[in-house]
């Protein structure tokens, strides 16, 4: 697996994004339009950045890293169908990981996912990141719908010592 910076490729993204089911993200079906004017008006650039996730030579997954100048950024993993299930998302996650605390000295790195998406819950814990947090309904969906969420936190403390230090959301009662 390689990452890849992104460089406004928008018939490819477009592809990708909705040509693919994405049922744990808000909008499971994502508009070829949509996406067209997102590239077009800079969303995958301002105050972002965006790498294509690349197995031999083909495109399987986008990161995009939100508040990229921000101490402590978020981001976005979306792995084709095709590529769920072989490890490619942990690899990512220890990438991020080695990018953000590595190359732009982030401070810490949190990622959300709805509470049901077993398969991100184990990447998160595969690649070193700590469960700190179960939102209850925080979680809306296009449909109407609303679910469970779970906060995932990475610091750099840990990275650079190659450890994992668990929450201290337990050790008060209250």
């Amino acid at each position: 697996m390689k990452i890849q910076l992104f460089n406004g490729e928008k018939e490819e993204l477009t592809n990708l994004l909705c040509s693919n089911d994405w049922r744990y993200h808000s909008n499971p079906h994502l508009e070829n339009g949509a996406i067209q004017k997102a590239v077009e008006n800079g969303y995958y650039a301002n105050g972002r950045e965006t790498y294509w996730i690349i197995l031999d030579t083909q495109k399987v997954g986008i990161i995009i890293i939100d508040d990229i100048d921000d101490t402590i950024p978020l981001f976005d993993i979306r792995l084709t169908e095709g590529a769920r299930g072989k490890n490619i998302g942990t690899q990512a996650l220890l990438w991020l990981k080695d990018y953000l605390f590595g190359e732009k000295q982030k401070i810490r790195i949190e990622g959300y996912t709805r509470a049901d998406n077993l398969a991100m819950r184990k990447c998160f814990t595969k690649a070193g990141f700590v469960k700190e947090g179960y939102l209850r309904n925080a979680w809306e969906n296009e449909d109407g719908t609303i679910s469970d969420t779970v906060l995932y936190g990475a610091i750099f403390d840990d990275w650079k010592e190659n450890r994992i230090t668990q929450s201290k959301i337990d050790v008060l009662p209250y």
